[in-house]
């Protein structure tokens, strides 16, 4: 028999937009009922940025070990126990699983349903035997990893973020199909550890982030001996009878390239809303193939339900799906008008060196505001950055004539770190002199903001006309 309950929110998804939806509501007094049919915490805790920072924390380690002859060490290579690097990629998944696990949110006083779920009306939601009727209803099923339609690349084992954490051995060559943040993270990461490593890419490496920072990334990939294939496509996979996979890759004519042989293929192309089995149809919610259709306060085209997180988009990070459910509560619990802003949405890329953004890129810049001023300060002018010999990476910030700050991007260790003062800045509307009079400590990599910040007032300081009135001043004693 189907059990049937009545709930003030029922959520469609355990990730980090419905896990911070559910334990916020619940705190407040909120009755709540939950549906996850897959690993409680999603895709961020149990294939995405959880296990892959730490496996490229492995690998940074190794590379450590290797030793650097800029500050005189020299090492022995380290050997790789790969099963060990496993263990500590669980391990540090299983540390954290406890704060998503069923226990916790039962205990917040969550009613967790370990079922997917589906529509069965305008106000109603079925899973596992049980049918929820909900004031409100929230979907938060996340994003899955897109497959392109390569011929032969189905035919074989394949490997996508969800998958290539349990490879029961280092890979020898491993193809990365896809010069994203994902690829190119998973891509350094196994190249650390000691595999050979082939990024293919139809377009050019993090397409999305400012080019002028991306060639300072791609030239260290490169150093660190990855070959990164860019302008071209895979035609065709095969798996031959041996092991291993060979991939057929053209250029934008449609004439084939070369081949590829390598022991395994890790497809890093993007990623898709999850909206299979929901009905969606059935509860009058409209979706395209790029997700949900959500307005600005998160709400579908049934008032009654919202979409947060990957599957609502236009940003699938863990961080907007955690800002989606404050929306959300603010708007479901307290009838608050609140809206979605996205003006200072920041996303890292944590490769070595780090790539960090926030804002309008310089390009989306110039479209929206025409005449614009480029800030630049390279880390090799940072006393922090000197002392560690790390000084590979520049801040790069984009305002207005009048100092209004539209953006920043920033290259270099701990760059994710680094850009939190630019997304307050522009969270904030800060103009470009708020940053610039900051009292930082020293010395820190952080003081490279201050300076770019600072570089806007350097023309004006040190003109003609202030050395005049500067000798004017000085007549009088």
């Amino acid at each position: 028999m189907v059990e049937r309950l009545k709930a003030d929110l029922c959520i469609i998804g355990a990730g980090a937009g419905g896990l911070s939806i559910a334990a916020g509501a619940a705190q407040m007094g909120a009755e709540v009922v939950l549906f996850e049919g897959g690993a409680m915490g999603g895709d961020c805790l149990n294939h995405g940025c959880v296990p892959s920072k730490a496996l490229l924390a492995a690998g940074k380690a190794l590379a450590r070990q290797r030793g650097d002859s800029r500050y005189g060490i020299v090492s022995e290579p380290g050997r790789v126990d790969f099963e060990a690097v496993k263990a500590h990629v669980q391990g540090v998944i299983d540390a954290i699983a406890p704060m998503d696990s069923v226990e916790r949110f039962e205990g917040l006083g969550v009613k967790v349903i370990e079922s997917y779920a589906r529509f069965t009306g305008p106000r109603t939601v079925e899973g596992g035997d049980v049918e929820v009727t909900a004031r409100r209803i929230i979907v938060a099923t996340g994003s899955t990893p897109m497959v392109p339609p390569v011929p032969g690349l189905a035919d074989g084992p394949y490997l996508t973020n969800e998958t290539v954490f349990g490879v029961d051995t280092l890979p020898e060559h491993l193809i990365v199909m896809g010069g994203g943040p994902i690829g190119i993270e998973l891509a350094q990461a196994f190249r650390n550890l000691g595999a050979r490593v082939t990024v293919v890419e139809m377009a050019r490496i993090m397409a999305k982030d400012d080019g002028e920072l991306v060639d300072l990334l791609r030239r260290r990939l490169v150093e660190d001996g990855i070959e990164i294939l860019e302008g071209l496509q895979a035609r065709e996979v095969t798996y031959p009878v041996g092991g291993g996979v060979v991939v057929t890759v053209g250029d934008a004519d449609g004439g084939a390239v070369r081949e590829i042989s390598g022991s395994h293929i890790l497809v890093a192309a993007g990623r898709k809303a999850t909206m299979e089995g929901l009905d969606l149809d059935k509860a009058g919610v409209t979706a395209t193939p790029k997700g949900i259709v959500v307005d600005a306060g998160l709400r579908t085209s049934n008032r009654r339900v919202y979409a947060v997180g990957d599957v609502a988009g236009p940003y699938q990070f863990t961080h907007i799906a955690g800002y989606h459910a404050g929306i959300v509560i603010r708007s479901a619990l307290f009838r608050m008008p609140a809206k979605v802003d996205y003006r200072a949405v920041p996303w890292v890329t944590y490769a070595d060196p780090e790539l960090a953004s926030v804002g309008l890129s310089e390009a989306e810049a110039r479209a929206a505001h025409g005449e614009i001023q480029v800030l630049r300060w390279s880390m090799e002018e940072n006393d922090r950055a000197q002392a560690e010999r790390d000084t590979e990476g520049m801040v790069k910030v984009i305002i207005t004539p009048k100092g209004r700050i539209l953006g920043a991007a920033i290259i270099g260790a701990h760059a994710g770190e680094m850009i939190q003062i630019w997304c307050l800045a522009i969270q904030q509307k800060l103009k470009i002199g708020a940053v610039a009079g900051v009292i930082l400590p020293y010395p820190t990599l952080g003081e490279a903001s201050k300076r770019a910040a600072g570089s806007y007032y350097t023309p004006k300081l040190f003109s003609d006309r202030i050395r005049k009135i500067v000798r004017f001043l000085g007549r009088f004693g």
